[in-house]
């Protein structure tokens, strides 16, 4: 008998497997919302920072910048098993291509207690798919 844990994850979307107090993983796994072509919001945490880390497939981090109202995108392609961290108070998104899945570190309860989401216009999700679709 094993003392050691070991997990799994192949369901669609966000799924925290490994909550303990204060920190959980979670394995983001291709759900169509996170499709470059049907992103339309963008997120901040703002008491935890987000790590990233790229499993298969293809995905590009994408951070905004607001300034006097206007939200100027910055796209980085995410390499495999390389550490991505997005500061808190970074307002983000990640764009994946079907098949791909992510880990995810954060501080525990973050996607319930400590997200702010913001809606993108026609214009905003045109300008972030403009900077995505450079990588």
């Amino acid at each position: 008998m094993s003392l050691i844990e070991s997990y799994s994850v192949k369901e669609a979307g966000f799924n925290p497997f490994l909550i303990r107090e204060g920190w959980q993983i979670a394995q983001l796994n291709f759900f169509e919302e996170q499709h470059i072509n049907n992103i339309n919001k963008m997120e901040v945490h703002h008491d935890t920072d987000e790590v990233f880390i790229l499993l298969k497939g293809k995905a590009v981090l994408i951070s905004g910048a607001i300034k006097d109202n206007v939200i100027k995108f910055s796209a980085d392609i995410v390499k495999p098993y390389v550490v991505y961290n997005v500061p808190k108070n970074v307002w983000h998104n990640i764009a994946m291509e079907e098949g791909c899945k992510l880990l995810i570190v954060e501080k525990s309860g973050t996607h319930v207690n400590d997200v702010e989401y913001m809606p993108l216009n026609i214009a905003q999700i045109n300008d972030l798919k403009i900077e995505a679709k450079k990588y």
